[in-house]
């Protein structure tokens, strides 16, 4: 009972003393609080925040997407945002196609390039003003140009022409007052601005380039095909031919081959000779009724291998590719020999871009025409038959029976109804009875010698001593 009452009596000590303590502070409570109490407390930045009628989001959002997007690489939106939240600005923005394709690529290589981050950024501040110039305040013709600070420090000159063009350095505004915001205003311009302090940085990484960019000479190599010391080769203009005649291309062994052209296609500049070829063929299975042929290019030989070999060195063909009907006229000895279907489909493949118009006008014109094929020399004949194209002579030709089945502008696939073989060569029986006749003439001019010299010996009486004049 007396630990009850003491624990109480403790318990009211206490209370009684928060409460007393309580009503001493209140009035320094008071004191410090703000006399308004919806006022906010001050922070440590000073953004102010970015709405959706800015002139921030005005350019993200407009046709100047080039621009918005050389922004977005600089890694310039919350330098930006500091600068419109502090000051009513003035971009200059380049239009889309001259940062497109009246650029110099090499330019934007550089300017794009990681180590260049910080000329990329002196680039886009170079079109920022901080201060609202509208299209009412620029200078008039009369007056002389001003200067304006950007936001890398450094000044455009802005004046008028006296035709009333208004001018920025050495762009001309197309579009003035083009978008206008609470913010700012954002002017079009012709083309890119460039300070000093970039181009000067872009000329010096040039020429360290360029002298980099010179490789010792090794040593001389020698070409495999002529045995003699490589030359340098002159430069090919992008989609020539190649120099070399097809029939070089076709050297076994991919490291005799000569070098690809360059070309309009490819990661490597070339042409990609091994789809194209894959095209073609897929096409012929889709076309229907050409399953032999496109099995003998791709499973007995490997012609497709070696035709998308030289389509990628810059090679255009021609193919006569004869129908199933026609190749199961094939006998098996026709097939059966070493290098055969080779030589079959070889002279089937012209080395040379033909269509079924082109082919078809040629005859026309000039009556018989003799293509080269890849068999040398045998070259296959075409002449105009029926109006249409025949291929070859009496029995063993053919006629242009599905035409411009596959043209891509390198490879053209023209259907046949027959299979074509060169002509047999011609036997020289008068070679072999050459030294015969030779022989011949040889003993009659002998004979002719002995009946004069005996008829002489006669008129002095000698002849009987001479048994071959008896």
């Amino acid at each position: 009972m007396g630990s009850q009452i003491y624990g109480v009596s403790v318990s009211i000590s206490t209370t009684t003393l928060f409460f007393s303590l309580s009503f001493l502070l209140l009035p320094a409570i008071f004191a410090a609080l703000p006399e308004n109490p919806t006022q906010k407390l001050p922070t440590s930045s000073n953004t102010a925040q970015i709405n959706s009628n800015s002139v921030l989001v005005a350019l993200l959002d407009s046709h100047y997407t080039e621009l918005a997007e050389l922004v977005e690489k600089a890694l310039l939106l919350q330098t930006l945002e500091e600068a419109v939240g502090k000051h009513n600005v003035t971009i200059f923005a380049p239009r889309n196609e001259a940062l497109e394709r009246q650029l110099d690529p090499e330019f934007k290589r550089f300017l794009l390039e990681p180590g260049n981050l910080k000329s990329l950024q002196t680039l886009i501040m170079f079109h920022v003003i901080p201060k609202r110039i509208g299209s009412n305040q620029w200078p008039s013709g009369h007056a002389e140009s001003t200067r304006h600070k950007t936001l890398c420090n450094d000044h455009v000159r802005l004046k008028s022409k006296g035709s009333g063009e208004k001018v920025v350095d050495l762009a001309v505004v197309i579009r003035p007052d083009d978008v206008v915001r609470p913010d700012g205003v954002i002017h079009g311009i012709e083309r890119l601005l460039v300070p000093r302090s970039v181009q000067e940085d872009f000329n010096r990484r040039r020429s360290l380039r360029s002298i980099s960019a010179v490789l010792p000479e090794g040593a001389p190599e020698v070409d495999p095909r002529t045995h003699r010391l490589k030359k340098p080769a002159p430069p090919v203009p992008v989609g020539a031919p190649p120099v070399l005649p097809i029939f070089d291309a076709m050297a076994p062994g991919p490291s005799l081959a000569p070098a690809p052209a360059p070309g309009p296609g490819g990661p490597h500049h070339h042409f990609d000779g091994e789809s194209q070829v894959k095209d073609f063929i897929q096409t012929l299975l889709l076309y229907g009724g050409y399953n032999e042929m496109a099995d003998i290019l791709v499973n007995l030989t490997s012609l497709a291998t070696e035709m998308g070999r030289l389509v990628s060195e810059g090679y255009v063909l021609t193919v006569l590719a004869p129908n199933d009907e026609a190749m199961a006229k094939l006998t098996t000895d026709q097939l059966s020999e070493p290098g055969a279907p080779e030589q079959i489909m070889y002279y089937h493949i012209i080395p040379e871009y033909q269509t079924e118009e082109s082919m078809y006008n040629a005859v026309r014109r000039f009556g018989k025409i003799r293509y080269d094929t890849l068999r040398l020399p045998h070259k296959v004949v075409a002449e105009e038959a029926d109006g249409s194209v025949k291929f070859g002579q009496s029995d063993g030709s053919a006629y242009l029976f599905d035409p411009d089945i596959y043209t891509d502008g390198r490879i053209s696939v023209q259907g046949i109804d027959g299979v074509l073989f060169p002509p047999e060569e011609e036997t020289k029986p008068v070679t072999k009875s050459a030294p015969a006749a030779k022989v011949v003439t040889k003993a009659v001019r002998r004979g002719k010698l002995l009946e004069v010299a005996c008829r002489m010996l006669g008129a002095f009486g000698q002849d009987a001593r001479f048994n071959t004049c008896q």
